[in-house]
C-alpha cells in the first residue's frame, strides 16, 4: 500500500495538464502582483509587495512579506484547482518568533485551507490543514532549511494523497481528508518572519 500511494504521488508531476510560473518580475516594486490577495489567519498587519532583490533566482524581483502576523497569507485568486501541484523558491531572511516559508493550496477564504511550510529556527518541514481559522498539525519532519539562502519548497495533492517536497527530496507522503474541492494556492509565512518568494509554480492535473 505504501509503494502504491509513493507512486502515485511521483507520477503527479507528469500529470500536468496545465502549469504555469510567476516571478514577480513584471510588477513594479512596492506594488502586489495583478490577481493576488493577501491577508492574515488570525491577527497581525502583514506587509506583502514586490521588491528588488539581488540574489533572486529570476532577477530582479521577488514577493516579499516584511510585516507580522499570526499566520500572513497571500493566494492566486484565479489559480483555482483540486487537485495538482504549487511551488516556490523562498528564502527565510530573520525573525525572532520564526522564519518560515510556506504554501497554500484548495484555499477557499482566510480561515480554510492546507499549508505546507520549512521552517530555518526549527530545521523542519511540516503539514498543517488550517479550518475554521484553526492551525491543525498533521505531520512534522526534521529538514534542513538554511537561513538567507534559497531552497525550493513543492506540494503535490490529489484526492486524499499529498506529498511535500524540500529541495529535490520527499519529507512527507499520506493521505488527509480534511480539506477537498478546488481552491487557490498561494504562499505564507508565520508571525514576524521577513521571507522572500520567487518562482511561484502551480498546476492542475488530467
Amino acid at each position: 500500500m505504501k509503494f502504491m500511494l509513493a507512486a502515485l504521488l511521483t507520477g503527479i508531476s507528469a500529470m500536468n495538464a496545465h502549469a504555469a510560473t510567476e516571478n514577480f518580475d513584471g510588477t513594479r516594486v512596492g506594488a502586489l502582483p495583478a490577481g493576488w490577495r493577501c491577508g492574515v489567519t488570525g491577527k497581525g498587519s502583514p506587509r506583502w509587495q514586490v521588491e528588488a532583490e539581488a540574489t533572486a533566482p529570476s532577477k530582479p524581483n521577488v514577493l516579499r512579506q516584511s510585516g507580522s502576523g499570526t499566520f500572513p497569507w497571500c493566494v492566486k485568486q484565479d489559480a483555482l484547482f483540486a487537485d495538482g501541484y504549487v511551488e516556490v523558491k523562498f528564502k527565510p531572511i530573520s525573525g525572532r518568533e520564526d522564519q518560515a516559508g510556506g504554501l497554500v493550496w484548495r484555499w477557499k477564504d482566510g480561515d480554510n485551507y492546507y499549508v505546507a511550510r520549512g521552517n530555518a529556527l526549527e530545521n523542519n518541514v511540516s503539514l498543517y490543514y488550517t479550518q475554521n481559522g484553526s492551525r491543525k498539525t498533521i505531520k512534522y519532519v526534521d529538514a534542513p532549511v538554511a537561513r538567507n539562502t534559497w531552497h525550493t519548497l513543492r506540494a503535490e495533492f490529489s484526492g486524499k494523497r499529498t506529498r511535500v517536497i524540500l529541495d529535490g527530496k520527499a519529507y512527507i507522503e499520506l493521505e488527509d481528508d480534511h480539506i477537498g474541492g478546488a481552491g487557490a494556492v498561494g504562499v505564507w509565512t508565520k508571525a514576524d518572519s521577513v521571507t522572500s518568494f520567487d518562482d511561484f509554480g502551480f498546476g492542475t492535473l488530467k
